[in-house]
């Protein structure tokens, strides 16, 4: 029979673990009240080989800051200090070593211990020469040096930098591994629950909470929210491609090369945007048919097709496993790409205009694609083969012999209301109308979402909720229309932008709506 394992932790070691954390983060006040009221020191460097080579070289400022961390026997830190007078008086700055004599706790604490020895470092400030001889006590400085650094290596301990961040993630990791949290997401580390499956009740939004305005030149062209919540990134006219906080709508700064101004980008505009389902790459696509996929932790590009396609990239999607990105173009095509390969696997051709979008079923057996031509094809994902052609029927007051384009084809993230084959899913339908229709594989109309105008409602772009109780609509008249998908009324309208909106995309967890618009903004929405 095996007994449970209990570990105990000293409360000095927790202390310590902030200690470092706030030496590491510069938060040097926080650091000295908390030595000074818990009277625990850190008594750890980065690196003892480096201080020791700091102390034997006589690189004094590096020392002096390494010891303020430290707690020392009186007598090692007044050696260590009248070894630096000396040096310094050697050669001849003395402004600083007095002041080092007079203002200093371990000058201080050696005048009221040691007075004799104390005066005599003030005697040999006083004179007009320096004799090493005399002052080093016969010895080469260089030997003092070593001596000093041997005394003080007897009281230092050597700790890992960054030991906080690091138990923290090693626990995160273990609570992973037993299945306590869930993998690939943001943890709230205070709470111990992942940060995004905090549940929220799905509200449509009623104001602009905060807005991104892009320069006089630019505007962004495509913007997604990653999975797993944490990021939110734009792609521009200009090419650049920018990832941002949505609750201050400021550039994500703690991402090192966004902080240098390295910023992940093509040379055309960027009009194709999708994160992969863990959150860890990012797939972009331009104008002149690139597409590029980068690691949004460090803005890497580890992935280029210079001619993914003739033409500019309108809509990025990725399969299941992340293994293959799918993309639409004004080529009037839609195609399939490796991931590991590099190279284009699949081409679905038979639109005869400007491919607006391209999805995968939820079993990825399937390719949805929305077209210019008026037409949603359904593809068989492995052959290629058109398995169904809809053609949205038009609103009642609008001529049934025109083709209307598709702006878009999603998948429903439910079936409002429905039941039925849940493997083949529902369709969300947004033609250049005045009605976003739901519809089934085969075509056939289930719910309708209406306007309700004639003049400049005819709908630009769509998105649903993350959990399908809403579709969100924005129209010619650059107001959002906030639909309820269980009664199919609309519930709200709000003006999200002076031009026109080119699009937008929802939070994966959060009440939180982007909207991009040609007036150089990107407006967070929220209840």
């Amino acid at each position: 029979m095996s007994g449970a394992v209990s570990t105990s932790v000293e409360s000095a070691d927790v202390i310590r673990l902030m200690l470092q954390f706030c030496k590491e983060n510069g938060l040097h006040r926080s650091l000295q009240a908390l030595q000074e009221e818990s009277r625990v020191s850190l008594n750890t460097v980065d690196s003892l080989d480096g201080l020791m080579g700091d102390i034997n070289n006589g690189r004094w400022d590096m020392v002096l800051q390494a010891v303020s961390y430290l707690s020392l026997p009186d007598n090692v830190q007044q050696d260590l200090y009248v070894q630096i007078v000396l040096e310094l008086a050697e050669m001849r700055e003395l402004d600083t070593a007095n002041h080092l004599i007079r203002e200093t706790a371990p000058m201080i604490a050696m005048k009221q211990d040691t007075p004799e020895r104390y005066l005599r470092l003030e005697a040999l400030l006083k004179r007009n020469y320096f004799d090493p001889r005399e002052a080093y006590d016969g010895d080469p400085k260089e030997k003092k040096r070593s001596s000093i650094a041997q005394a003080i290596s007897k009281y230092v301990q050597v700790a890992p930098p960054s030991r906080l961040l690091s138990l923290v993630g090693q626990a995160m990791k273990w609570q992973q591994h037993a299945g306590i949290l869930p993998p690939n997401t943001r943890i709230d580390v205070f709470r111990g629950v992942a940060a995004d499956a905090i549940e929220e009740s799905e509200q449509c939004p009623t104001q602009i909470a905060k807005t991104v305005k892009f320069g006089t030149k630019s505007h962004p062209e495509c913007a997604t929210f990653s999975p797993d919540g944490q990021y939110c990134v734009s792609g521009s006219v200009d090419g650049f491609v920018e990832v941002w906080d949505y609750q201050t709508a400021m550039l994500r700064k703690d991402l090192s090369y966004q902080e240098e101004g390295a910023f992940m980008m093509h040379e055309k505009a960027v009009i194709g945007i999708a994160f992969s389902k863990d959150s860890e790459l990012l797939a972009t696509g331009a104008q002149d048919g690139q597409l590029k996929i980068w690691r949004v932790a460090t803005g890497q590009c580890v992935r280029r097709y210079e001619k993914a396609h003739n033409e500019g990239i309108t809509f990025i999607s990725w399969s299941k496993d992340s293994s293959q990105i799918l993309t639409a173009s004004f080529d009037y095509t839609a195609r399939a790409h490796g991931l590991k390969s590099g190279k284009t696997l699949k081409e679905y051709r038979g639109h005869t205009s400007y491919v607006n979008t391209a999805v995968y079923s939820r079993d990825g057996g399937r390719v949805i694609t929305a077209s210019s031509d008026g037409h949603v094809i359904i593809w068989d994902t492995r052959t290629t083969e058109q398995m169904h052609t809809i053609v949205p029927p038009p609103p009642p007051h609008m001529p049934s012999t025109i083709h209307y384009a598709v702006n878009a084809a999603f998948m429903a993230p439910a079936a409002p209301g429905q039941s039925g084959n849940e493997d083949e899913g529902l369709i969300y339908v947004c033609s250049r109308t005045n009605t976003v229709q739901l519809m089934n594989m085969q075509g056939q109309v289930i719910k309708s979402f209406t306007s309700g105008k004639r003049d400049k409602g005819d709908f630009v772009a769509m998105t649903p909720s993350p959990k399908g109780d809403w579709l969100y609509a924005a129209a010619e008249d650059n107001k959002l229309y906030c639909f309820s998908t269980q009664s199919g009324a609309l519930e709200q309208t709000l003006q999200v932008a002076e031009k026109e909106v080119i699009g937008l995309v929802h939070h994966p967890s959060r009440n939180v709506l982007a909207a991009y618009s040609s007036d150089g903004t990107m407006a967070f929405l929220k209840p």
